[in-house]
């Protein structure tokens, strides 16, 4: 139902779920819903030649599908949009039951899990339909932007040989009699393409984290955005490249759903100056502790917490007035062992929005005898054998990230929890629908 005004006058047919009926004394009433657009349709009872189309509007319940044809006209007294169609057929392609289980038009009107117990109803809702909109336009400008800069979209596997983050956090499948796993990310498989000379690559894929975790930003399936790049000369291109990304992709959004999302979500999509803030972490513990009394507790020094993330970000607002910061100089011991190092400091970051990581980048090790040592550091054996294979050959310097598409999305519009912005939530807790 886009651009509409057009056909004013004219014969139009449209089709679309039956979101209000209204059967008054002299007039019938439907709003017709379709892809979040709404179009008023008027039945006079008084027109005898209405008689068929009154019968069907008696029997019809609200959510059914219908297929409309008629005349588009123009009613200054209607609010949406200021046009009515006059119907001359009405087909109902699908009669919706009775009852809903949920209220449709109030979110809020039921539990998180009973809305994803019936998310196909939840999301007709408009609050929840656009999430999914704004979602893909963000995909998409970025997307877009990495085909532009010469990127090659692959696509790698998801059932792998060995654990490509954390032993502990993947799940084992039984493959054939073998021992395989779900992969936690692409990364073994991005760094195999800068390999074989391909030189900038990217994926959007699903990943899976064994994570035994009820937190509103963590599930147990997602969907990530990765890209791997070649010939780089320090992890400063990677975050540079990465700030080239993210405000490609948000000048695309606000664009397109800049006014909508401060009208539904309440948000202003704010495009971040460049370059981001730097800091080091030990730089950073300093400032949390003086401005604002906070210690990182033992077992997380060398790393970041929620807590210190949420307050990264109070830092970056109150000292630079900006939503992103990147935290570099992380302990080699929190890091994954094919980060380089430099002087024992692993070579990568993480960058906080609002109060959240949402990316481990790195330059990677690419030097085959560097790379080994640190495998065996870790203590990992031959699971991994096949990957150090992968620089045996010649293999140029490289880094890369990934980030969360529906973490993404979540703090884009200030949303309270992952449920709402995976289209089909996976937790510890959720296997269905």
């Amino acid at each position: 139902m886009e651009d509409l005004k057009k056909y004013v006058n004219k014969q139009i047919t449209v089709s679309g779920f039956a979101e209000k009926i209204r059967n008054l004394q002299w007039v019938q009433f439907i709003v017709i819903r379709s892809e979040g657009k709404r179009l008023q349709i008027t039945i006079e009872k008084s027109d005898e030649k209405n008689s068929k189309l009154i019968n069907i509007v008696n029997n019809l319940t609200q959510e059914s599908t219908i297929k409309v044809t008629g005349i588009l006209k123009e009613n200054e007294h209607v609010k949406m949009g200021g046009m009515e169609l006059i119907p001359s057929k009405i087909e109902v392609t699908n009669l919706s039951q009775d009852s809903l289980p949920i209220n449709i038009t109030n979110k809020d009107a039921a539990l998180i899990d009973t809305r994803m117990d019936n998310r196909f109803l939840d999301l007709r809702n408009d609050y929840n339909y656009y999430i999914f909109k704004i979602q893909s336009e963000f995909v998409r400008a970025m997307r877009q932007y990495l085909y532009d800069n010469g990127f090659t979209e692959i696509h790698t596997p998801k059932l792998i040989g060995a654990a490509s983050e954390s032993g502990s956090e993947v799940f084992k499948v039984d493959y054939f009699g073998q021992k395989a796993y779900l992969a936690q990310s692409p990364q073994f498989y991005k760094q195999m393409a800068i390999a074989a000379g391909y030189e900038k690559v990217f994926e959007v894929a699903p990943a899976f984290r064994a994570e035994n975790s009820n937190t509103n930003r963590h599930a147990t399936e997602f969907t990530s955005f990765d890209l791997e790049f070649a010939n780089i000369n320090s992890y400063e291109d990677v975050m540079d490249f990465e700030e080239e990304l993210i405000v490609s992709g948000l000048k695309a959004v606000k664009e397109k759903y800049g006014d909508l999302i401060k009208e539904l979500y309440g948000v202003d999509v704010v495009i971040p100056k460049r370059p981001f803030p730097r800091i080091k972490l030990q730089d950073l513990y300093n400032e949390l502790h003086q401005r604002y009394g906070y210690k990182i507790p033992s077992h997380d020094v060398g790393d970041m917490n929620s807590e210190t993330e949420k307050l990264t970000s109070r830092y970056a607002l109150e000292k630079y007035n900006h939503e992103f910061i990147f935290v570099t100089d992380f302990s080699k011991a929190k890091r994954p062992f094919y980060h380089m190092r430099k002087d024992d400091v692993p070579q990568g970051y993480d960058l906080i929005w609002k109060g959240t990581e949402i990316t481990t980048g790195a330059q990677r090790e690419h030097r085959y005898d560097v790379l080994e040592k640190q495998a065996e550091e870790k203590k990992l054996g031959d699971d991994i054998k096949f990957y150090k294979n992968f620089f045996k050959y010649g293999c140029p310097p490289h880094g890369g990230f990934g980030l969360g598409i529906d973490r993404l999305t979540m703090l884009l519009l200030g949303l309270p929890s992952l449920k709402e912005t995976m289209f089909i939530f996976r937790g510890p807790n959720r296997i269905t629908p």
